[in-house]
């Protein structure tokens, strides 16, 4: 059994004799040489930002794309949606392999898949097509990341763990705002095609350093892989994923939606049934007793869905209601994300001081004073300055927040499975960033409509029904309205930012259960050796 024991109060014997019987000990793999430690550190987080760069980098190429295929505002969704989709439903299972098959031939071969995917998807010529990369780049990110963040826990000594998964987690945190921002740039620069080419050069550059740098770490397992649990697994998350994704698009109770929603709790269901059955389970579910696990679960869970709650409701603010461009967008959020990024990275060290529950909790504190700003502050005349401070709040409290939570996963797990906690991480990330786009999207959309109702009595009817859809037809509609244009563009951004404060004091309300929880249930300091 390894010596990396939980960062809960509770004794680490308390953990289920199937999970610790499950494997043999695995070899030491900590890596002595710090240089080779920093080599390896660099290498992962230049395949970990292929993937994330991937994940938000095509909402930028949206117009474009729609234009080159001929394609439906859904059929673009779906190009989107599917990475994610795979991405999230393959992640514990291919965790788990890599923890058998080897980390390092694991990432390897996702590395090829994503590259080779993505060379594909900047080649398409159909919709079909960019949907079947799509697929595939997310078959080889469910490769490439859990095996990632296992790669540091495997080798990295306990001493520099919690600062290498501070970079690692400021990477997974801010790099998507990174990927954004250059794929804007690219788009305007040259075309959305040239936005596969920045992953597929991050791939190629993080194989050639896997091959020079990573070493090989695997389980040596008595027992049999968990295929039964796996494609529960994979049914649960695709079900679930699918309605937080298409509910908002086709209605929550339109029976495609209600179906998925069955099928996935179903799964979910059967999943638990079956692991707690197994002697050697896929994911120990006895596990989520710990106050480590749990604790970091609910709170990466919380976090990602408001941050990407947040993204929802700033772009359409800063390209609508402000005017800006994509690029320029984009460049608004960077404060935020490298204030992000930074304390990460200085969160573990902030955790050995005063804990890691403590650390969490001021970061929960912080990105809920963020968004009160957000919600108080932000009106149509203030402009970018008006959000500006409660974005350095949230990029702040969430670097503080992420860090340990990650840990406390990774940590409740033997160093055995570190791919299948990485996994369960990395997931947990997914549901929350589904989740929070889906409720605060809605509670935004919901809070625009009830506002303009009571504005559109001198507007015609056709102008008024369009406008109701969101405040980017209600500017385009303007266009048209003659001289009802000036007050229907009032009307529209006024809305918005009523709808904006819905959102965000809806998030408050979340942070504000969030820190209950982990001051009664988070995670405690860690012994002394």
């Amino acid at each position: 059994m390894s010596t990396n024991r939980p960062s809960t109060d509770e004794p680490s014997t308390d953990q289920p004799a199937q999970a610790v019987n499950a494997v043999t000990a695995a070899p030491d793999t900590e890596i002595q040489d710090p240089r080779r430690r920093r080599a390896i550190l660099i290498t992962v987080c230049i395949a970990l930002m292929a993937v994330i760069a991937s994940v938000s980098g095509l909402n930028v190429a949206q117009p474009d794309m729609a234009v080159a295929f001929d394609a439906s505002q859904s059929s673009i969704l779906w190009i989107i949606n599917s990475y994610t989709l795979s991405l999230a439903a393959l992640l514990l299972p291919l965790g788990a392999v890599g923890d058998r098959w080897g980390r390092r031939p694991v990432l390897l071969i996702g590395l090829t898949v994503f590259g080779v995917a993505g060379a594909a998807a900047g080649l398409a010529t159909t919709t079909e097509v960019m949907i079947a990369a799509r697929v595939l780049s997310g078959v080889g990110a469910a490769m490439i990341m859990p095996v990632t963040l296992a790669v540091i826990t495997s080798t990295f000594p306990e001493g520099e763990r919690g600062r290498a998964i501070g970079v690692w987690t400021g990477v997974a945190g801010g790099g998507g705002i990174l990927g954004m921002f250059l794929s804007a740039a690219l788009v305007d620069v040259a075309s959305w095609r040239w936005l596969f080419v920045l992953p597929v050069a991050l791939v190629l550059v993080a194989g050639v350093l896997t091959v020079r740098f990573v070493p090989d770490s695997r389980e040596a397992s008595k027992h049999t892989f968990d295929t039964v649990g796996a494609l529960t697994s994979v049914l649960a998350v695709v079900g679930l994923i699918f309605v937080l994704q298409e509910g908002p698009e086709r209605g929550w109770t339109a029976p495609v939606t209600l179906l998925s929603l069955l099928v996935g709790v179903l799964a979910a269901a059967g999943f638990v049934a079956w692991e707690l059955r197994r002697h050697a389970p896929l994911l120990d579910v006895r596990l989520f007793r710990e106050r480590g696990l749990a604790s970091g679960s609910v709170a990466l869970l919380a976090v990602f869905g408001v941050q990407a709650g947040i993204f929802v409701v700033l772009f359409p603010f800063l390209q609508a209601v402000l005017g800006w461009s994509g690029l320029r967008s984009t460049l608004a959020l960077m404060p935020m994300a490298v204030l992000m990024m930074a304390t990460s990275g200085l969160a573990p060290r902030l955790a050995e001081r005063v804990g890691s529950r403590s650390t969490m909790a001021l970061g929960i504190l912080l990105g809920g004073a963020g968004l009160a700003l957000m919600a108080t502050l932000v009106s149509v005349d203030g402009g970018y300055l008006s959000v500006l401070p409660g974005m350095l709040a949230m990029g702040i409290g969430m670097g503080l927040t992420m860090t340990p939570a990650t840990e406390a996963i990774t940590g409740a797990l033997p160093r055995e499975r570190q791919g299948v906690a990485s996994a369960l991480n990395d997931v947990t990330r997914e549901f929350g960033t589904a989740l929070g786009v889906a409720l605060l999207g809605a509670l935004l959309s919901s809070g625009y409509r009830g506002a303009i109702d009571s504005q559109l009595a001198a507007v015609p009817e056709e102008t008024a029904d369009t406008a109701r859809e969101g405040i980017a037809n209600a500017l385009e509609a303007a266009d048209s309205s003659g001289p009802h244009a000036e007050a229907l563009i009032r009307a529209a951004r006024d809305s918005f930012v009523d709808g904006w404060q819905q959102a965000m004091w809806a998030g408050v309300v979340v942070m504000a259960l969030l820190l209950v929880y982990i001051l009664a249930r988070g995670p405690q300091r860690r012994s002394p050796r």
